[in-house]
This record gives C-alpha cells, sequence and structure tokens, in this order.
C-alpha cells in the first residue's frame, strides 16, 4: 500500500500532492507521533504523555496525520487505536533523520575546520 492523501485530486500535479504531504509533516508534534506509531498501534491516551501535548490537541493532529493518509484508526471499544497506514511512512522517517544527521556531521567538520584555522 503507497502512502496518499485520503481523497487525491488526479488533475493536480504530482508536486502540489508532495507539498501536501509534506506540510502534514510539519509540526514537530505529528513527526513524533508518527516515529510513535513505527512501533506499532496506540491510542491517544498511549500517545499523550509520550508526545507531551494536551489530548485535545493531540486529536487534532491525528486527524491532520488521517486527513493526509498518514495515519489509520479503529474503534476498539470506547477508544480509537492509530496505526501507521503504510509501513513506508517509517522508511520516510527513517531517511530524514539519516539526512539530517549527515547535515549535522557536515557542519561539525565545517566547525572544525575553521577551529583548526586560527
Amino acid at each position: 500500500m503507497s502512502v496518499q492523501p485520503t481523497s487525491p485530486d488526479i488533475r493536480r500535479p504530482v508536486s502540489e500532492l508532495e507539498a501536501q504531504l509534506f506540510k502534514a509533516l510539519g509540526h514537530p508534534a505529528r513527526i513524533r507521533i508518527l516515529e510513535l506509531l513505527t512501533d506499532g498501534e496506540r491510542t491517544v491516551g498511549d500517545l499523550q504523555p509520550l508526545v507531551g501535548i494536551e489530548s485535545s490537541h493531540l486529536s487534532q493532529q491525528l486527524g491532520v496525520l488521517r486527513r493526509a493518509g498518514l495515519v489509520t484508526s479503529r474503534r476498539e471499544g470506547s477508544s480509537a487505536r492509530y496505526a501507521l497506514r503504510d509501513p513506508l511512512v517509517a522508511d520516510l522517517l527513517a531517511v530524514t533523520r539519516q539526512l539530517l544527521l549527515a547535515s549535522l556531521h557536515h557542519t561539525r567538520d565545517l566547525l572544525a575546520d575553521l577551529g583548526a584555522q586560527r
């Protein structure tokens, strides 16, 4: 299964759909939620202390992720359980982390070079 917005408009350029996906990823709480869901399903009650935001705000962020097609939810009794819609989301997070680490290493090396020139 591939990651797609819940109702893609096939007349829109792919770049617009990609931008919409990245916009959904543009909040630290949403990234943290996705990172936590890479370990499996969780409820709002499970996520709330780990994400560190109020339950109502957490529910709003989960709604953004659900509308973007990044997470799914299913009812279990009186609560909803959330999960990644596609394992590719975990891959995207891993690649993003690798890219960030590479950038930080490059910056560290530049700083070391500048320090050595003194």
